[in-house]
């Protein structure tokens, strides 16, 4: 038991919403449900993508959420119907209030990021895309 406790403390990661915080639920559920595909320090979720890697990949590589921001409704509408594609992403993965909490919690926290931040030293807060649809500040 402390082993396991030691590796998981080696990880380095801890959500980073206070716990008193209504969308802390929404980034434990993340973590649980959806960070075996994705992206999201918040969430301490590292995803299926190697650090660092922003092109594609395996199927299994979702959404990288720290430089890509989503709306309310795209996360609810992908969590309900297993993503745009219908590839891989399972349908309900989260249901009822859980996946409405999970929607607000990834429409506040995803896009903090933009894709060179860490490395070049950019504004994580910035969105600087050219997709009209993305949600701006």
């Amino acid at each position: 038991m402390t082993a396991l406790a030691l590796v998981g403390a080696g990880c380095g990661s801890e959500i980073e919403v206070a716990q008193d915080d209504p969308l802390h639920r929404g980034a434990v559920l993340f973590r649980e449900r959806c960070s075996g595909c994705h992206t999201l320090e918040a969430a301490a979720s590292q995803g299926s993508k190697p650090a660092r890697q922003l092109s594609g990949g395996e199927r299994t590589n979702g959404p990288n959420f720290n430089t890509r921001g989503e709306s309310y409704e795209d996360v609810l509408y992908a969590i309900q119907n297993g993503g745009f594609s219908g590839a891989i992403m399972p349908a309900n993965i989260v249901v009822g209030e859980d996946a409405e909490v999970v929607s607000r919690f990834l429409a506040e926290y995803a896009g903090r990021e933009t894709p060179d931040s860490s490395s070049a030293g950019g504004d994580p807060t910035a969105n600087d895309s050219d997709d009209p649809t993305a949600p701006q500040e």
